[in-house]
């Protein structure tokens, strides 16, 4: 594991302080967490993006054109 040193604003770091006390978890832990979260949706992002330049109208319509006529649900319904 390894170890890193974050200057944090005082109010930023008492928050953190707290909220990792209501989870009952250490400070590093719930940093850990934060870090690991935001750096899935950067991946899932750029993972999207990859996708939509791969993307075809033609495979889109064409995909669409197989799902049938059909009234929505009426617990779907406004």
């Amino acid at each position: 594991m390894s170890a890193l040193s974050v200057r944090l604003p005082e109010s930023l770091h008492k928050n953190a302080k707290e909220f990792a006390a209501q989870e009952g978890i250490s400070v590093n832990q719930l940093i850990s967490t934060a870090l690991a979260e935001k750096l899935s949706a950067l991946a899932t992002e750029d993972y999207l993006e990859q996708r939509a330049k791969r993307a075809s109208r033609k495979k889109f319509d064409a995909a669409l054109s197989l799902v049938p006529d059909a009234l929505p649900e009426r617990a779907d319904r406004k």
